[in-house]
């Protein structure tokens, strides 16, 4: 009889101790898991067409034209 009750008080602690653990709120939360999910958006923007395409039109339009040598600018008087 003692056995028992021994088996069912440590088993019965055991899933008291498992539904505290899967119930805790931040179970599903990983602060990793934003951080690979930031990395993969930045890779995958660099790394396309479209995406450096993209960014290149944000630099210009937020510098103005470029100042790079070789650069077309409609502004500038043509060379003799």
């Amino acid at each position: 009889m003692i056995d028992y009750i021994a088996l069912a008080l440590g088993h019965g602690l055991l899933a008291i101790a498992l539904l505290r653990l899967v119930m805790r709120p931040g179970l599903d939360e990983d602060p990793l898991i934003e951080a690979i999910k930031t990395e993969t958006e930045g890779n995958r923007k660099t790394t396309s067409a479209a995406g450096r395409n993209a960014a290149r039109r944000e630099r210009q339009a937020g510098k103005g034209a470029p100042d790079a040598p070789g650069s077309s600018n409609a502004a500038e008087a043509p060379r003799a």
